[in-house]
């Protein structure tokens, strides 16, 4: 039943990577033409970006009659000298998450490359040890928040960290306890990749409790590899397109999450950063539009 499948969008979708920066969209600019563009649900984005104080973020996005979906946080689940610091950046975020009504919080790994300069910050890939003080931690994290805040944490495989491809992303499933650790699935950062998303719906629906639609184009995922890009550059090219263009199709995508036997949110996010002012409500319009004629969401959809 395609109302499991609720839709909504995020920040990013308005060019937004960063709490604070001169080539973004300003917030209450971005909650306007969200809700202009016809979405109501939102997920968060960058802690910071939005309002903090929980009763001025529930006005705010009340006032224009939307949801929160869910959080986003930045963490290190593999360094054991980042632990603590990641625990209490979550448990911040986790507090402004459930006190608007969200229960899930998509956490994102470090990126072992920089968004703006494409240099390296470690490795690209993990080893023994730290993949499996990652899975430990991910199910501590999983646990705390679950208990302390009825959220459930849900790992973002991201482009530039280290479950970036299908085998990582399998392993660190694999790995992970599903009563405390989810997915969000992003269909866009598997097929950067080099991964397929349906083929992840399918083998670990139930690990899938959220979800990033995107696309990416396959002439500059070919480039990015050539060239070895970071994926800053590549989004300065244009990699993430909106729909139907790109991989992965988004039919085939949302055929897949149609057998998942859950409510799922379906996220819109196309990466724009940066981007002038103008160029993200037309494209959320498209965009909606081409995902309603797909049989996914609505001009207000309930909860």
């Amino acid at each position: 039943m395609t109302d499991r499948l609720v839709l909504g969008s995020a920040p990013d979708s308005w060019g937004v990577w960063f709490p604070e920066d001169d080539h973004q969209t300003p917030w209450n600019r971005f909650l306007d033409e969200l809700f202009e563009a016809g979405y109501e649900w939102l997920e968060l984005g960058p802690y910071g970006y939005l309002p903090t104080d929980p009763a001025q973020l529930a006005d705010e996005v009340g006032r224009r009659g939307l949801k929160v979906s869910g959080g986003t946080v930045f963490g290190n689940l593999h360094d054991p000298d980042a632990w603590d610091d990641t625990v209490a950046t979550v448990r911040k975020v986790a507090e402004l998450t459930a006190a608007v009504g969200a229960h899930h919080l998509v956490f994102i790994p470090p990126m072992y490359r920089d968004e703006k300069t494409g240099a390296f910050s470690e490795s690209p890939t993990l080893d023994d040890g730290q993949w499996r003080n990652l899975h430990r931690s991910a199910d501590e994290l999983g646990k705390i928040l679950l208990g302390d805040y009825d959220v459930r944490l849900c790992l973002h495989s991201h482009a530039d960290t280290h479950i970036q491809t299908q085998p990582e992303i399998e392993r660190f499933l694999d790995g992970t306890d599903p009563e405390y650790v989810s997915l969000c699935l992003d269909t866009g950062h598997v097929a950067y990749g080099g991964g397929d998303a349906v083929d992840l719906i399918r083998r670990y629906s139930e690990r899938v409790d959220y979800v990033h639609i995107k696309q990416m184009d396959p002439e500059v995922i070919r480039q990015v590899n050539e060239e070895k890009l970071g994926f800053g550059e590549a989004v300065k090219r244009g990699v993430c397109v909106e729909p139907p263009a790109g991989e992965p199709a988004p039919a085939a995508v949302l055929d897949a999450l149609r057998e998942v036997e859950a409510r799922l949110f379906v996220i819109v996010e196309q990466d724009l950063y940066p981007c002038e002012p103008e160029v993200p409500l037309p494209i959320a319009v498209r965009t909606r539009k081409y995902l309603n004629s797909c049989g996914l969401g609505a001009r207000h959809q309930k909860a």
